[in-house]
């Protein structure tokens, strides 16, 4: 399968396959094997978490290198408490919105009381 074809039948972005070659090097793209399709699905993956392409370069980087996994498991943590703070910030937004639109509906409910 030509590079053309798997970015259309498996929506890989082209900069992700750029990413790739520049992880893996230039010909790693030339025969496409099982492998290079679950590293290109783990580098899918990593971006729909939110990690940039510099990331998920250094993330794919290291799973090359002995012990790597240390390292890569920081970067899943340290996503992770981003991820977790963006939650609890949207929390606040969503109760401070709940409390203006509860305000809201009071004062409608005292201006126009139910007969």
């Amino acid at each position: 399968m030509d590079i053309q074809k798997a970015c259309g039948c498996y929506h890989i972005p082209p900069s992700l396959l750029e990413a790739y070659r520049r992880v893996y090097g230039p010909g790693a793209l030339d025969h496409w094997s099982d492998q290079d399709l679950e590293r290109l699905s783990l580098m899918m993956t990593l971006q729909d978490i939110g990690f940039t392409l510099d990331e998920v370069e250094a993330y794919m980087g290291q799973l090359t290198r002995d012990c790597g996994c240390q390292a890569c498991l920081s970067m899943l943590e340290r996503r992770r408490a981003a991820v977790l703070e963006q939650i609890h910030f949207e929390e606040k937004q969503l109760a401070r919105l709940d409390y203006l639109r509860h305000k809201l509906q009071c004062q409608l409910a005292q201006d126009h009381p139910r007969r």
